[in-house]
């Protein structure tokens, strides 16, 4: 039977869209660093979020030097708790990087595939820039290929500031151009692309990595003047200068699907430094990071 234009567009209008997959919000743990493995799993959980990026490096919440003896219990006590251990953030560098074969080799062995690498710096004065970047490419093969045996992810976490390389992102962009993101890729941080290139910058940096990320972490921030002049001041989501209103269309076009890393920098009584201790009531923690929490879902949603 004919159909009409009207009828036609009304049936396409009752076919739901392919939905994108649901986002995967996960705590970087750093910020609940004053709980041990199972009451970390567990605020988190209550809070709301879907996963764990569990900080195993100096300081974090598994030491490198013991991550194969204590990393399996840091997993079983938060798969306990209800929550997936989604990615791990850690010292490891390169290859040489004190204890990154123990790292690794136990998180590949746990099913963790995702983890966060980097901390390449310029050395100033030093060689020009493209000198020095040539110098990194052979420590960068040299991971990819380990990650390739252990079939791990590495995301490199863009920082900005003097000196980092990947802060301005082509640097980091030409570092891993020619390897797999399935091995070596970007840890795109909104926030720093955004200090880094606040106009049109990280529109830019953005188009070049998100092709080459596997990991997104996401804060906000303004810039205040002080008596020393502009400085960075990190707020709550939302309250700050990161245009994520334009930022989620772009990972939605590039169908980014990787673990979504949520940071606390302002002030949460030293839960925001990573402190054993803090000096702002847990409650309070809790309840900013749910706030946050509800603000990207909204946002993404």
């Amino acid at each position: 039977m004919p159909v009409s234009r009207r009828s036609f567009l009304a049936a396409g209008a009752a076919v739901p869209l392919a939905a994108a997959p649901p986002a995967r919000f996960c705590v970087f743990s750093k910020h609940l660093q004053f709980l041990d493995w199972s009451a970390m799993a567990g605020a988190a959980r209550e809070i709301g979020f879907d996963g764990i990026d569990l900080t195993v490096r100096k300081g974090g919440h598994v030491a490198p030097e013991r991550a194969a003896e204590d990393l399996p219990k840091a997993k079983e006590a938060i798969e306990r708790a209800g929550l997936p251990l989604t990615m791990i953030t850690s010292d490891v560098v390169h290859p040489g990087s004190p204890h990154a074969e123990t790292v690794l080799r136990t998180a590949a062995k746990l099913g963790i595939r995702h983890y966060r690498w980097g901390g390449f710096r310029y050395r100033d004065p030093g060689p020009p820039p493209e000198t020095q970047l040539r110098e990194l490419r052979p420590q960068v093969r040299e991971l990819a290929a380990l990650n390739r045996e252990l079939g791990l992810t590495a995301m490199y976490h863009t920082h900005s500031g003097l000196n980092q390389v990947g802060a301005s992102m082509w640097d980091l962009w030409l570092l891993l151009k020619d390897e797999k993101p399935a091995e070596v890729s970007f840890n795109y941080d909104i926030a720093h692309a955004t200090i880094e290139g606040g106009l049109g910058g990280w529109v830019h940096s953005a188009r070049l990595a998100l092709p080459l990320s596997r990991g997104l972490a996401l804060k906000d921030f303004r810039w205040e003047r002080g008596p020393r002049g502009w400085r960075v001041a990190w707020c709550p989501v939302g309250e700050g200068m990161v245009r994520f209103d334009q930022f989620v269309p772009m990972l939605r076009a590039a169908a980014f699907t990787g673990p979504l890393q949520v940071h606390f920098e302002y002030d949460l009584g030293g839960a925001d430094k990573g402190l054993t201790r803090i000096t702002m009531d847990p409650q309070q923690v809790f309840a900013a990071m749910r706030k946050d929490l509800l603000q990207l879902r909204s946002l993404f949603a």
